[in-house]
């Protein structure tokens, strides 16, 4: 079983920049592909990036070029790195991983097999 752990979170002003942090336990990430996903209040759990265990990033076009994912292997931590924040980037955001096994629908929540918690982001002037 993998643990997962998101810190990083806060309030910013529009145009500002936040990077969160998502440490995993139980298991690294090699074999596993690593989503980030945001809910809104009153909307759906939203995918918003998916980190193949390769290393290539797929990002949805509501963040790309604002949004980057990295990681430190050597502290089981995957990052996501917020810049040119909007007030509609307001949600909880979570990160989350999928065992290897084929093809997936990348940003489909009930894909994945284990959640961290969730960390607030709040993007309001």
């Amino acid at each position: 079983e993998v643990q997962l752990v998101e810190s990083g979170g806060g309030s910013v002003r529009p145009g500002g920049s936040l990077r969160l942090s998502c440490e995993g336990s139980g298991s690294t990430f090699d074999d596993y592909s690593i989503g980030w996903f945001r809910q809104a209040p009153g909307k759906e759990r939203e995918g918003i990036s998916c980190t193949f265990s390769g290393g290539n990033t797929v990002y949805i076009d509501a963040v790309k070029g604002r949004f980057t994912v990295s990681s430190d292997n050597a502290k089981n931590t995957v990052f996501l790195q917020m810049n040119s924040l909007k007030p509609e980037d307001t949600a909880v955001y979570s990160c989350a991983v999928r065992a290897n096994r084929g093809s997936f629908a990348l940003f489909r929540p009930d894909e994945y097999d284990y959640w961290g918690q969730g960390t607030q982001v709040t993007v309001d002037a």
